[in-house]
């Protein structure tokens, strides 16, 4: 059986490889730091919470692992068109992104964001 360690890198490695193909840096939430340059577009993700659904002997045998996952950038006609193609490719590797996002603040005023909500089925 696999320790919790090890499902958190894994999940982690699923969201990082699924977006990947499109080219722009991935960042944990709040990694980077104060003085930091933004990259011109750049995804971040946070991992809200992971629950349990479903239980025998007193074990997890299902999880729902909620993410967040925003993109930002200093270009407003790409945010939403990246933020839908992420969503498309997570779709194809089985995380459930529904809607069409929301806005998130930036902490640099050179950039804009949005992000949306998704979740994967982890049995």
């Amino acid at each position: 059986m696999m320790k919790l360690e090890e499902w958190v890198v894994d999940m982690k490695n699923l969201l990082y490889e699924t977006l990947e193909p499109l080219g722009y840096p991935i960042f944990q939430q709040g990694s980077m730091a104060e003085d930091d340059v933004y990259p011109e577009s750049f995804f971040t993700y946070w991992n809200n919470e992971t629950y349990g659904t479903e239980y025998y002997d007193n074990n997890d045998n299902s999880c729902v692992w909620d993410f967040d996952l925003n993109f930002y950038s200093s270009q407003i006609d790409l945010v939403d068109t990246a933020l839908l193609n992420a969503k498309t490719l997570l779709k194809q590797a089985g995380f459930i992104a529904n809607g069409k996002g929301y806005d998130v603040a930036s902490d640099e005023p050179t950039h804009i964001g949005r992000g949306i909500n998704v979740l994967k089925i982890d049995k």
